[in-house]
């Protein structure tokens, strides 16, 4: 951690029994002098985290006895020299965070057969990976995200110290059925810690064999591909687990019970999927969860109130099903909540609990299009970090708890489609940051307020209060009588 600058000299070549050049995390720039492939003796190279641009110069495949080189996140462009992957002797390859393009040679595995990371992610490579990989069988880390690979994964069935694949953000897979048989040739990869592959074009449905996936895994994500079927029951077996994303493809059935043996999850992502059926009580064993996101499903029943267990949740998304019931006030009591909290577009019904005022640090809050009734609760003025309360299309009766007041950091405000009355309240006017007001199709009356956000009709809606007056000019409201003006 030095603040070098400028272009490296050429004259570094020259220092033929130099064994290790570590020049990281500087702002050093310009191209990688050719002169590199002098330095007959290097055997580490770390230049990662500077400003170098241009290619790779092909004078570095001279460098016969290189074990790593380490040029992750600066500028370089074009393809890295096929004659690089020549160096029998290299163990680390890591070029992430460049504009480098290009293809893997397909006998990588055979010219490389010393690799233990290929660490290509945030490039422009494109092509397949070749099927001669897996003969690189030292290899530990396998990250290539964020490219352009696409086809069929092969095998990886060598590949026994595998620690970390992560493919995502990439074209790989055909939407076809045998697209993710790679994933049972890791079965003996019993180091594995992280299998990221989100994000591409797998098809088919995830095979049986990830119950026998290394029970060290802790990070496993599908999401975003074109899978479906039923999530495998050995799934409960990774108990190790801390990330699970199956989110965004076409899973059915129900969610398994035993997902609440994976007691160390800390975000749980199955959204945008099929799933059916009631969410099991059992994820409130889930208790270091941070992110449960389960909208987007076709999930019934009630909201399980043993997720009040889950007291380090900062944000749970429940939109977007058929669920029915009240809404648990163990789940209100959350404090942990600060994110967001999402329950809109179910069947939820039932009053609003009165115990809001624990969710000091909640940022959104959404319940609209339910079947929820009542007076809105004064506690919810408690919720003083709320940015956004959307509560429209449910049949909330009575005024704006006088409490509202202390949302002060309000941006989005909409009650639309109730059934609440009273006077629209003044203090609105000094909310500041207010910049969407929607009381429309409620029973409103009396004088709107002209100041604030009142002053600029795009930001309001008021439309289907009829008992309403006065306001700028641009809402064409009735002028108020001098009682009703008295009276606000």
């Amino acid at each position: 951690f030095n603040e070098l600058v400028g272009k490296v000299p050429g004259k570094l070549g020259s220092l033929s029994k130099l064994r290790t050049l570590a020049v990281h995390f500087n702002n050093l720039s310009g191209e990688i002098p050719s002169s590199f492939g002098n330095l007959s003796s290097l055997e580490f190279l770390s230049a990662a985290v500077n400003q170098f641009v241009g290619q790779i110069p092909e004078t570095l495949s001279e460098l016969k006895r290189m074990r790593s080189i380490g040029f992750g996140a600066n500028k370089l462009s074009g393809e890295i020299p096929f004659s690089i992957y020549n160096l029998s002797s290299l163990s680390l390859l890591d070029f992430p965070v460049n504009q480098l393009q290009g293809s893997l040679p397909s006998d990588i595995g055979f010219t490389l057969p010393n690799l233990e990371v290929l660490n290509f992610g945030n490039n422009q490579f494109t092509g397949p990976i070749p099927a001669s990989i897996s003969n690189a069988s030292n290899l530990m880390r396998l990250t290539i995200q964020k490219n352009g690979f696409s086809g069929k994964v092969p095998s990886l069935e060598n590949l026994y110290k595998l620690q970390r694949v992560s493919f995502s953000l990439n074209h790989l897979g055909n939407g076809e059925k045998d697209d993710l048989e790679f994933v049972s040739s890791l079965v003996n990869a019993s180091r594995l810690e992280m299998m990221e592959i989100s994000i591409n074009n797998f098809g088919g449905m995830l095979p049986e064999s990830v119950g026998n996936l290394s029970t060290r895994l802790k990070r496993f994500t599908v999401g975003n591909n074109q899978l479906f079927g039923n999530i495998p029951s050995g799934l409960g077996n990774l108990v190790n687990l801390e990330l699970l994303d199956l989110g965004d493809n076409q899973f059915t059935g129900r969610i398994l019970g035993s997902i609440g043996d994976l007691q160390k999850l800390q975000r749980l992502r199955l959204k945008g999927n099929k799933f059916l059926g009631e969410i099991p009580s059992s994820v409130g064993n889930l208790t270091l969860l941070f992110t449960l996101s389960f909208e987007g499903n076709r999930l019934e029943g009630s909201i399980p109130s043993s997720l009040g267990k889950c007291k380090n949740l900062i944000l749970l998304d429940l939109s977007n099903n058929n669920l029915t019931g009240t809404i648990p006030t163990e789940v209100i009591g959350l404090s942990s909540l600060s994110i967001y909290l999402d329950l809109s577009k179910n069947q939820l019904n039932g009053p609003l609990p009165s115990n809001f005022g624990i969710l000091k640090n909640l940022g959104v809050l959404d319940v609209s299009e339910n079947k929820l009734s009542g007076e809105i609760p004064n506690s919810l003025g408690s919720c003083v970090r709320l940015e956004q309360l959307v509560m429209n299309g449910n049949f909330f009766q009575g005024n704006i708890p006088s409490s509202f007041s202390s949302l002060r950091g309000i941006q989005n405000l909409d009650l639309s489609r109730n059934n609440l009355s009273g006077r629209i309240p003044k203090y609105f006017e000094n909310f500041f940051f207010l910049q969407n007001l929607n009381l429309s199709s409620n029973h409103f009356e009396g004088e709107v307020p002209i100041k604030g956000v009142f002053s600029n009709s795009s930001a309001i809606s008021l439309d289907g209060n009829d008992n309403l007056c006065g306001g700028i000019s641009e809402l064409h409201l009735s002028t108020c009588s001098i009682k009703e003006s008295k009276q606000s």
